[in-house]
């Protein structure tokens, strides 16, 4: 099993380590809760070093990037994109952000469960353009530092001023005796930053931000962060059985440019039959990923992901259901072990996002 450079660090912290990925990663330190709330209140660190990060260098390689993912990519150096890869069916290969470091020079991360299988679907489709593909996975670190004390933080450490950094966009800032790649996107709905770079330079931040207070958070709170913001997780909101269009993803979709499963997703908006919704339940019960929902007796969908959230009273989830029961309000029943608990279609805006636009 991989492990990142900071997995002693996250030893030392006492956390609980899981399998995720094919990397040993911390899905708590001292509870999901607390790093929770550390995120929405103050601020908390991450170890996101599994993630996935491929190079596309060449002339043709905006060009490409843009055949190769739904959202549209612009010649704009410093800007990030959140976009999908899809397969010719309109099926969601993975999610991925785009980082433009030169026209001829664009940095894919992508999600870690996918980076194998991220690659060779990239490199297959690179085949007829000029362009030449780098997995610098095993290359760099990264940590997401997040909360509404992240940019104090950043700020200090580096010596200079990122709040002139806007919501998805990134800077090469100079650290110690070379540069690292600060971005302000985030995954949990609070402003927040991302510093990618050699392994033994992102341990120090690691070190750095928990001495300035930072609180060390795994993957548990990642997702309950992520879920309240709304956020998709692959192979929960989308997958190779799930489009964009069914998730709620039209704002990453443009259909005025070509790219692969283009046609396919046009063709599903004409014709839609399933829908991603928010979900409630009206009884105390946990709505877990994968269970049965029903409208009286009939099987219409199941739960993406589903929590009773820090400070919510009431649970919540994501639903892949059939597009006539969609409308808020509908009344469905959740499948939980042998009872049916009663809920309702409600919106998806769980929680107001915090980011600096």
């Amino acid at each position: 099993m991989k492990k990142t450079a900071l997995y002693k660090k996250h030893l030392s912290l006492n956390a609980k380590m899981i399998e995720y990925a094919g990397y040993e990663m911390p899905v708590s330190y001292t509870g999901i809760t607390e790093e929770h709330l550390a995120v929405r209140n103050s601020m908390g660190i991450f170890d996101v070093s599994h993630m996935g990060e491929f190079i596309v260098e060449g002339k043709d390689a905006l060009r490409f990037v843009n055949h190769l993912v739904t959202n549209l990519v612009v010649e704009e150096t410093g800007k990030v994109t959140y976009a999908l890869m899809c397969d010719e069916q309109g099926f969601v290969v993975d999610d991925l952000l785009v980082y433009v470091i030169e026209l001829e020079r664009i940095l894919l991360v992508v999600n870690a469960g996918n980076m194998e299988k991220d690659y060779e679907w990239v490199l297959l489709q690179s085949k007829s353009f000029d362009v030449t593909l780098k997995n610098k996975s095993d290359d760099l670190s990264q940590v997401a530092i997040q909360g509404p004390r992240a940019a104090d933080f950043i700020n200090q450490i580096l010596g200079s001023d990122v709040n002139s950094l806007k919501f998805m966009t990134f800077s090469a800032t100079a650290y110690q005796d070379l540069h690292v790649i600060v971005s302000r996107t985030g995954y949990t709905g609070e402003d927040g930053f991302e510093i990618y770079g050699q392994p033994q330079y992102v341990a120090q931040i690691w070190d750095d931000a928990i001495k300035f207070g930072a609180i060390p958070c795994g993957l548990g709170a990642r997702d309950t962060l992520r879920f309240e913001a709304n956020l998709p997780l692959y192979g929960h909101e989308i997958s190779e059985s799930i489009n964009p269009v069914e998730a709620g993803l039209n704002f990453a979709i443009k259909l005025d440019k070509p790219f692969i499963g283009r046609d396919a997703l046009v063709a599903y908006k004409e014709h839609p039959k399933r829908k991603v919704v928010g979900i409630e339940l009206l009884e105390k019960n946990i709505p877990r990923h994968g269970y049965e929902v029903y409208a009286e007796d009939r099987l219409i969908g199941h739960i993406t992901t589903g929590y009773l959230l820090p400070n919510v009273d009431t649970p919540i989830a994501c639903a892949l259901i059939d597009i006539e029961y969609a409308k808020i309000g509908t009344e469905l029943a959740v499948q939980i072990r042998r009872n049916k608990v009663p809920a309702k279609v409600r919106n998806r805006k769980f929680y107001i996002k915090n980011y600096i636009k």
